[in-house]
């Protein structure tokens, strides 16, 4: 009997970033972060490390990230790091946001204000980095999906005092990706460590809290264009959760693609080993793409006319 011999030859490609470095920029003053416990520093609790893509690639956009973690913690890796990477690779400056925990004994609206914050630092740094103050998106994953969907709904929502002049910015995200959310505080469909972790012990039975803090009960005609991705079989957040705010956007006129896949576990990230569920990053770039966030405005030309082909327009 014949024996077939392979030989699998790997290559491994070393990429450098020396001209695309992270760098990690403060959220807040010190002494003056709201809503402080008086125990810490907001440096020690919350921060901005971004992602910077190379000035020959840079297309002038800029993302706030937010990783997910039941606001209990931080996923920094899967949906943070990598997705920071994702955006560097596409020209995109990307804010990976550490935003304060209920584990360390914050609760809301410490959250909202640190989101908050990270878009009029992301919106302000960019007016003054050459780059496109009106192409500012959210992205959110789980509990961090929750935290992008209170950018998105309760951007005017006063939460702290302005303290400089990032905090005269808009707080309004451009758009928003919002991926595996928690979106509904509903305990029918919640997850439950993250109502406790952002409402706190002593409220986290307030139900008329958790209400107004479910996401798909606020949006309305200004909440920005969303792209929402999801599976079928996650039972940690239901697909419930983005399903309403997917309704809750057409009812109001909001520009929202949905995708649910019916494979695939709660907390994936890009999952790029899958060939099914990894294929979801493309479809963001598809929907980034028609949303002309790659495109700065000046790039951009109208056309009018017909196109015929073989004489049929």
């Amino acid at each position: 009997m014949r024996h077939a011999v392979f030989t699998f030859v790997c290559l491994i490609t070393i990429q450098s970033f020396t001209s695309a470095q992270e760098e990690v920029v403060a959220l807040w003053p010190d002494l003056k972060m709201p809503h402080s416990l008086g125990e810490e520093t907001a440096s020690e609790v919350t921060g901005l490390t971004v992602y910077q893509p190379t000035e020959k690639s840079s297309n002038g956009a800029s993302v706030v990230i937010c990783p997910g973690g039941g606001y209990g913690g931080l996923a920094r890796d899967h949906e943070g790091h990598q997705i920071g990477r994702w955006f560097q690779e596409r020209g995109v400056a990307a804010y990976v946001l550490t935003y304060r925990l209920g584990s360390g004994g914050y609760h809301y609206p410490a959250q909202l204000a640190d989101v908050q914050r990270a878009l009029r630092v992301a919106r302000g740094r960019a007016g003054a980095h050459g780059r496109d103050p009106d192409r500012v998106a959210v992205m959110g994953f789980s509990a961090g999906g929750h935290l992008a969907s209170m950018a998105a709904t309760l951007f005017d929502r006063d939460v702290y005092e302005p303290l400089d002049s990032f905090d005269q910015e808009s707080a309004r995200p451009d758009l928003a990706i919002l991926c595996y959310p928690v979106i509904s505080l509903e305990k029918s469909i919640t997850h439950g460590g993250s109502r406790r972790n952002l409402l706190g012990p002593e409220k986290v039975d307030d139900d008329d809290l958790a209400a107004s803090l479910s996401s798909d009960r606020n949006v309305s005609a200004t909440t920005p264009p969303t792209f929402l991705f999801q599976t079928n079989e996650d039972s940690a957040v239901p697909a419930e959760n983005a399903t309403r705010f997917f309704l809750a956007c057409r009812k109001h006129g909001v520009p929202v693609e949905y995708h649910c896949y019916e494979k695939g576990p709660h907390g994936v990230g890009l999952y790029r080993g899958d060939p099914v569920l990894g294929t979801w990053s493309g479809l963001l770039d598809n929907w980034l793409r028609s949303q002309m966030f790659f495109t700065a405005a000046k790039g951009r030309a109208a056309v009018s006319g017909t196109v015929s082909l073989d004489g049929i327009p």
